[in-house]
């Protein structure tokens, strides 16, 4: 559903992407991982087209991030770390506007919002304005926002970012059931002990390449070979790696090593979906968590 090939991005001297390359399974959960810095968030905005990268590829749905960025957003989901909000909005008309915006009828576009805004815990704050909202509350409101059309990839930068625990453990469950209703998601962190109990599969970034992927299950047990440190006129990016005391030097304890499993091919496309996320489902499933 995801997969990117040799992908380059360079910033004045700073060379953020050196030849990235991975992909993501359909219905998986990846767990994009890597200290501040790595490169995590310029590939989402590559991915989510909102940056054209200087070499490389990356495909969404089958459909090609800089041939094809309609199609792509038809079928993407992003929820970025920082986002600006309108501040003369309410909390429902906010997603009432971005879910006509995607092409939702308004008569459709009320109960969307409504439905969303009880899964995400905020239907308390429906008639405020969203500027009023805490930063925990805008990221829930930012994930209802990026489901509204439905998407089958979903892009999450930092999503657990601001959140209290019980919201966390929420998001995680919420994250889980999309999974399951076959939504593929990418998900960044800089903790790996975030998505260990959530993601079925991780990619390891730093100074802009993958050095390692793989299942949690099966554990982290390939790495791409390395290239030869860029030139000095290349990159002055300052020489950084991975150590027992950074948050993504190490599997979990208990993990085993081994190969990661095969990955399936990619899939050849998916039509673009007019209609909007089962929200039915996901409320169902909440109200079960509540009552235990």
């Amino acid at each position: 559903m995801i997969r990117v090939e040799s992908l380059v991005k360079i910033y004045g001297k700073v060379r953020a992407l050196d030849g990235l390359s991975f992909s993501v399974p359909e219905r998986s959960i990846f767990g994009f991982v890597g200290p501040n810095g790595a490169g995590k968030t310029t590939t989402l905005k590559i991915l989510a087209t909102l940056l054209l990268p200087d070499s490389g590829k990356a495909w969404i749905a089958g459909s090609e991030v800089s041939v094809e960025p309609d199609q792509v957003k038809k079928n993407l989901g992003y929820m970025p770390d920082f986002f600006g909000v309108y501040s003369n909005l309410k909390a429902n008309e906010y997603l009432e506007f971005y879910a006509q915006a995607c092409g939702i009828p308004a008569a459709r576009a009320k109960p969307v919002a409504k439905d969303l805004l009880e899964l995400m815990d905020l239907s308390h704050k429906a008639g405020e304005f969203v500027e009023a909202l805490s930063r925990g509350m805008k990221q829930r409101l930012c994930l209802a926002r990026a489901l509204v059309h439905d998407p089958p990839v979903l892009l999450l930068d930092e999503p657990a970012s601001g959140l209290d625990p019980r919201a966390r453990i929420e998001m995680r469950e919420l994250l889980r059931e999309l999974s399951t209703m076959g939504k593929t998601i990418l998900i960044s962190s800089h903790i790996l002990s975030e998505l260990a109990e959530l993601c079925t599969n991780i990619g390891i970034i730093d100074q802009g390449r993958l050095v390692a992927s793989g299942t949690i299950r099966r554990g982290l047990g390939s790495s791409p070979p390395k290239k030869p440190d860029p030139s000095p006129t290349a990159s002055t990016q300052p020489k950084r790696s991975l150590s027992e005391s950074s948050p993504v030097s190490s599997l979990p304890a208990g993990v085993p090593s081994a190969p990661p499993a095969a990955q399936p091919p990619l899939s050849a496309g998916l039509p673009a979906k007019s209609g909007t996320v089962d929200t039915s489902r996901l409320l169902a499933k909440k109200k079960d968590r509540e009552k235990h």
